[in-house]
């Protein structure tokens, strides 16, 4: 663990979203063509029942919603949106919660770009978080790599602000050609608490099916 003691601030966002781009339109016109193109645009997400277990109650998944979550994703913020982009939330009635964020780059070279780029937010999210307040506490683990596609990464973030609980989260950032998706799971508690082999399990379902 790199613990950090100095203060809180939020953490910051690391890009505005960029535009979300339509469907191109199938330079042949057909109805058939602009169906095939839209089917093959779309990535797939993870459901309830791939998700790390929890010890007493059962994952509940939201609906797969286009474009990228509103209130941004801790320590992730909005980042740039490439072609297309969609998310989905999952949650138990417990303090545990979890989002899968998935983004289609131009290519596999902005892919990789995208992809470093939040790993980069991971490593300064803790130290970013804890600046500006004193007595606040933070500190982050890798986790190490995950064999899968081309690459996955799977990091831990802890936070302890003055008069609140603290809370760990646990990232899996990786990579499919063009796509990247990350999963986000986080919950009350400290980095011993995150259940490692079943997050790394559940990030590898995500690269795995994204096609």
């Amino acid at each position: 663990m790199r613990a950090l003691r100095t203060a809180c601030v939020a953490a910051s966002v690391i890009a505005a979203a960029a535009a979300l781009t339509g469907a191109a339109t199938p330079a042949s016109g057909t109805a058939a063509g602009a169906a095939a193109a839209g089917a093959a645009a779309e990535p797939k997400f993870l459901a309830a029942k791939d998700l790390p277990p929890h010890p007493t109650m059962s994952w509940k998944a939201g609906k797969v919603v286009k474009g990228l979550p509103e209130d941004g994703t801790f320590c992730l913020g909005r980042p740039a949106a490439g072609t297309w982009a969609a998310h989905r939330d999952f949650h138990t009635e417990s303090d545990t919660s979890a989002s899968q964020l998935t983004v289609v780059a131009s290519d596999a070279t902005a892919a990789r770009t995208l992809a470093a780029s939040l790993e980069k937010a991971l490593k300064n999210c803790a130290p970013e978080a804890v600046r500006d307040s004193p007595g606040s506490v933070g500190g982050w683990d890798d986790h190490g790599r995950i064999a899968v596609k081309d690459g996955a990464h799977v990091y831990a973030v802890f936070t302890s602000h003055p008069n609140s609980e603290p809370t760990v989260h646990a990232f899996g950032v990786g990579r499919s050609g063009s796509t990247v998706t990350v999963f986000h799971w986080g919950q009350m508690g400290h980095l011993e608490d995150v259940p490692v082999a079943a997050f790394k399990n559940t990030a590898k379902k995500a690269v795995n099916s994204l096609y």
